[in-house]
């Protein structure tokens, strides 16, 4: 029989002590799977412009999961009956709601499985556990794939006010020093209270959902869309892409047992899906709970020293912070522009004539901070009207804040 005293306290910077308060949150914790986030940072390579950004996934998944108690708690003193078994599966849901994420979270969010995002992978995480622990999660499950009958419980998991949110951009925001990201995280739980089996937020915390998405929109341009940010992501992308390349050709290339997996298959979400006859996880689930921020760095550093001048150069670009140039506007650049600036480097750097659409390239970064066709935020006055926030708002620009900004980059050797 374990005997182990599963309700621990954890100290974090962000939200001071966070506690533990379900024996299974504590076993997934400590499952090798969960501890492997200790090593996938949040932001990914947003450190190489805010020194401070080293915060991990898995603080983020703690500081999440506080925030859910915090909002259950809350309403249940609002008359609003959530079980104990159902609090349990809101506090896995939202723990676990990460757990998919590769090396450098969303830098390399389709590079290592191509086509592959961290949500079917986080799915099939959760179900290989369910399976490992007799079906203890099954409730989870429902929760976070949202087919549970209270629908609000999925809401506090994922929605546009979801604890996923209000935890990254109060951590963002204090790992990057980035003050402008600073959300009254508190208040806007406090707030909170369900009509309708839909989260809705009481009308006095108006003013603080105002602020958390604004402070949203501000976070993405100053720190997750930061241009050197945006750099250094396409210099580790086209790394690895050109690691694959030459893994295909069969020249010999240095990479942990995991990350060579990946490199030399072509990896489907069948491939994840799938479960051994022994009841084991799939290979490609195996092999990527053993991928994290070291296996691509170790393999940075080694292959500085490669022998093709493509792998190298992108290695020691990331490894030593040496990053392309880049410029950010909001239209299109010219087909004229990109071709003038590859032969201005092409005549600088003959010898990268034969691979110029590694050096110089040009895409686009998204982002919009509401969009009133998801969940929408409801807004819940005195009178028990309900209005969403994009109208009961009076100082925010709604039609800027929902429409999807884009801004597009051309990089290329300074």
């Amino acid at each position: 029989m374990d005997t182990t005293n599963k309700k621990k306290i954890v100290n974090d910077p962000v939200h001071g002590f966070i506690n533990i308060q379900h024996p299974i949150v504590f076993d997934l914790i400590e499952h090798p799977y969960f501890q492997r986030l200790r090593n996938i940072k949040q932001l990914g390579l947003t450190y190489l412009v805010y020194p401070g950004a080293n915060h991990n996934r898995f603080q983020h998944a703690l500081g999440a999961l506080h925030l859910m108690n915090e909002a259950i708690s809350v309403l249940r003193s609002k008359g609003h009956p959530i079980t104990e078994q159902e609090a349990e599966a809101a506090n896995v849901a939202i723990l676990l709601h990460d757990i998919g994420h590769g090396p450098f979270s969303h830098s390399l969010e389709y590079s290592i499985a191509k086509g592959i995002n961290h949500e079917t992978i986080s799915r099939c995480f959760i179900h290989w556990l369910n399976k490992a622990m007799n079906g203890q999660l099954s409730m989870a499950i429902e929760v976070f794939e949202d087919t549970y009958p209270k629908r609000f419980l999925h809401q506090l998991v994922s929605s546009q006010l979801d604890m996923d949110r209000l935890d990254y951009l109060r951590r963002d925001s204090f790992f990057s020093g980035v003050t402008e990201g600073t959300v009254g995280v508190e208040r806007i739980i406090k707030m909170l209270n369900v009509v309708n089996d839909h989260l809705v937020v009481e009308v006095k915390g108006i003013y603080s959902v105002e602020k958390f998405l604004i402070a949203r929109r501000l976070m993405y341009w100053q720190v997750y869309l930061h241009k050197t940010v945006v750099a250094a992501e396409q210099i580790l992308i086209k790394m690895l892409q050109r690691a694959r390349e030459l893994e295909r050709l069969g020249i010999e290339l240095f990479a942990t047992p995991s990350l060579h997996y990946f490199l030399a298959n072509d990896i489907t979400a069948k491939d994840f899906e799938a479960m051994e006859s022994d009841g084991k996880p799939s290979e490609a689930l195996i092999h990527f709970s053993n991928l994290d921020d070291n296996d691509i760095m170790i393999a940075a550093k080694i292959w500085q020293t490669h022998s093709d001048s493509v792998l190298s150069k992108f290695a020691c670009m990331i490894v030593n912070r040496k990053l392309l140039k880049v410029e950010l506007k909001g239209a299109p650049f010219e087909n004229s522009r990109i071709e003038s600036i590859r032969e201005q480097v092409i005549s600088k750097f003959p010898n990268y004539s034969q691979n110029i659409d590694y050096y110089v390239f040009s895409d686009s970064v998204s982002n919009n901070a509401y969009s009133s066709l998801d969940d929408s935020i409801k807004i819940l006055y005195n009178n028990g009207e309900l209005i969403d926030i994009a109208e009961a708002s009076d100082i925010l620009n709604t039609q800027a804040l929902s429409t999807e900004v884009k801004k597009y980059f051309l990089c290329y050797p300074k």
